[in-house]
């Protein structure tokens, strides 16, 4: 059943671990961006998550991952630009990328989660009516690159013009912005820049999640302005194939116990959303739910995000099977050569 619907495929990881060893969650998680590479995934991207135990500094972890992979790209997914400044960040991002040897995809979002929590931790001068659109903006001219000044600045390399370093020409086309709102959608398609989608949907643009996020999909291509528009969405895919009697068991149980918010709309943060079902079964089940999903119209790239939690074999059994089993029948390719067999 080949439909050619999938035409770049990725993985999406929060790096979770125990209390009291963070190193041990992280090296997993390490040697989990390796085996996909291994299995010729196109990307391997790590979430941001803060005041959780999981990855809070996504580009600190993607500078050891630039360290243990050659050739799939890595992805933010997604720096809050609430917590950060935007040149700072920009400088960030460009020395990973140096590292990496130009495989990082930028991704960011207007947010600032658990803002009422950190806000004593914060800068004492910070505005909290800031305008999330303009801390882009000013991320966006750092990553450009731009002279600050017609002066020379006094170096220890000698004179220079000044602007924000390392500069990586075109750093600024590969930024990704994480989208949960119709104005996000078309902010980033008005500014030439590519879409993230997850696994949550507008409420307020339609009642289910394939059509909320179809809709999100369609505003963003109808308004891009550019030259290469990009849309990856995350979904949960739990594959059986080759699951042990306990993994199958831990997957069903996990999948039942998150199915219910599926039913309807619910509210969550003072917006209304809806929630995508997992993709639970064998291959051929999942699939034909791939085959079917309006957001997959040849254009549309898969991101597999990856529950909370898990070990590293159920991991590593999901990973496997997704590529051998699934992708083939959604008619996806690796982009380059697997560097191990699977």
């Amino acid at each position: 059943m080949s439909v050619g619907t999938i035409p770049a495929a990725g993985i999406i990881l929060a790096g979770t671990f125990p209390e009291h060893d963070a190193g041990a969650g992280l090296e997993t998680t390490l040697r989990l961006f390796e085996l996909a590479e291994d299995l010729g995934y196109d990307v391997a991207g790590i979430r941001q998550r803060h005041l959780e135990r999981g990855v809070s500094s996504a580009l600190t972890f993607l500078a050891a991952a630039s360290q243990r992979t050659r050739t799939i790209r890595l992805e933010t997914d997604v720096v809050p630009l609430g917590y950060e400044t935007p040149f700072r960040l920009a400088e960030d991002f460009a020395t990973v990328d140096a590292l990496a040897r130009g495989r990082v995809n930028v991704g960011v979002s207007t947010s600032a989660p658990h803002g009422d929590l950190l806000a004593s931790l914060g800068r004492t001068d910070d505005a909290a009516t800031a305008d999330p659109y303009a801390l882009i903006e000013r991320f966006l001219l750092s990553l450009e690159g731009h002279a600050l000044s017609d002066e020379e600045l006094s170096t220890p390399y000698g004179p220079q013009i000044p602007r924000v370093q390392p500069h990586v020409s075109g750093l600024r086309d590969r930024v990704w912005l994480g989208g949960g709102s119709l104005r996000s959608v078309r902010w980033a398609a008005e500014h030439g820049l590519k879409l993230l989608l997850g696994n949550v949907g507008d409420g307020d643009a339609a009642d289910t999640f394939e059509a909320a996020q179809r809709a999100h999909v369609d505003a963003y291509h109808s308004a891009f302005r550019g030259d290469a528009p990009a849309i990856g969405v995350e979904r949960v895919i739990l594959p059986t194939d080759s699951a042990t009697a306990a993994q199958r068991e831990h997957y069903a149980a996990y999948v039942a116990a998150r199915d219910e918010r599926t039913a309807q709309p619910v509210t969550l943060g003072g917006r209304t959303v809806v929630f995508q079902r997992d993709l639970h079964g064998t291959a051929e089940q999942i699939a034909e739910r791939l085959a079917s999903d309006p957001t997959f119209d040849g254009r549309t790239e898969l991101r597999v995000a990856f529950p909370y939690g898990f070990d590293e074999d159920e991991y590593g059994q999901i990973l496997t099977d997704i590529r051998a089993a699934v992708l083939p029948l959604v008619g996806w390719q690796p982009a380059v050569a697997v560097a191990h067999a699977a």
